[in-house]
């Protein structure tokens, strides 16, 4: 019997079976491709080379960039992937004002970024939000993500590897927890469990391991049907929520993809760190903006929980 003769129900079961059992095999290995081509075609291969076949609605999560910004992905960038998948972009509001805290200025922000004249797009908390587990109820006890998240059977957390202004770095656990996350469900993990209204800010190893938890949460709430991709261009200090980024000083290393989020964070950290700086390419700004936020912290925890590895096997698509 071909698998989509089954019921929904039964094929979303096979496929988180074998979602499992291939992220078994990847945590003991915690296998991360890596190519230093950043096109839309090695982004499609590099997806591929994951070995996973979505079924279903597949979400396809990025950010869409601040009004303003540069530096966030673009479509043309992601076409190939996306349309491969017949994924959909979603997105979730901000909580710090700006262009995309409002859902009409978001709308509006999406579509001067081109992304909604080719994609379908979906901000997941446009109608409401919802509340899924959180395994580490350390500081937060649940995580508030957009209501549209349900809709969803497959991800592809494609996601842009920058620095951060709170953060230290943004790279796939901050696109699936700070970026899955609603209005309300920023507010709780910036403040660590404190508030869901308004802003406060945590002790920042709180932050960061309400981010890590977060993370976990989105993970198993898609029943681990979720691949990892960095894309390291356009490398500024700031993230792409910033309006107007300090220019990247660091030349663009590539794209990383894993089945493990917590490796696939940490390989780009090693590349960044262990990179030997030259006039016109210096990874010593991001580094101190990492080191600045304690960044590097993050994956530590996540590991600590059981996310991933920080323990990966490179495998170089170029070669």
């Amino acid at each position: 019997m071909k698998t989509n003769t089954l019921p929904i129900k039964m094929r979303k079961s096979i496929l988180t079976l074998a979602i499992t059992l291939i992220s078994v095999v990847a945590m003991s290995q915690s296998k991360v491709y890596f190519t230093r081509d950043i096109s839309p075609e090695s982004l499609l291969r590099i997806y591929e080379a994951l070995g996973v076949k979505p079924q279903g609605h597949v979400a396809v999560k990025i950010s869409s960039g601040e009004g303003g910004n540069k530096h966030y992905l673009k479509p043309t960038l992601i076409r190939q992937l996306v349309e491969h998948v017949n994924g959909t972009i979603v997105e979730c509001c901000t909580a710090y004002g700006g262009t995309r805290q409002d859902v009409k200025q978001h709308w509006k922000t999406i579509h001067e970024h081109g992304f909604d004249s080719i994609f379908a797009v979906d901000i997941m908390d446009e109608f409401g939000q919802m509340r899924i587990p959180v395994k580490d109820r350390k500081h937060i006890k649940n995580n508030i993500v957009g209501q549209h998240l349900a809709n969803y059977d497959f991800m592809i957390n494609l996601a842009h590897f920058k620095g951060h202004q709170m953060g230290g770095f943004g790279g796939v656990l901050k696109n699936a927890s700070i970026g899955v996350a609603s209005t309300a469900g920023k507010w709780n993990i910036h403040s660590a469990g404190v508030s869901q209204d308004h802003w406060v800010t945590a002790p920042q190893d709180d932050f960061l391991e309400s981010m890590a938890a977060a993370a976990q949460s989105v993970h198993e709430y898609m029943g681990g049907r979720v691949v990892y991709i960095n894309v390291m261009n356009n490398m500024s200090v700031d993230c792409d929520c910033d309006g107007n980024p300090a220019a990247p000083e660091l030349k663009d290393m590539g794209i990383v993809a894993s089945l493990d989020p917590v490796a696939a964070d940490q390989a780009c950290l090693d590349m960044v760190f262990s990179h030997k700086a030259t006039p016109g390419d210096d990874n010593k700004p991001l580094i101190q903006r990492i080191n600045r936020q304690h960044g590097t912290y993050i994956t530590d925890y996540a590991e600590q929980i059981g996310l991933g590895s920080k323990k990966y096997t490179l495998v170089n698509l170029d070669k």
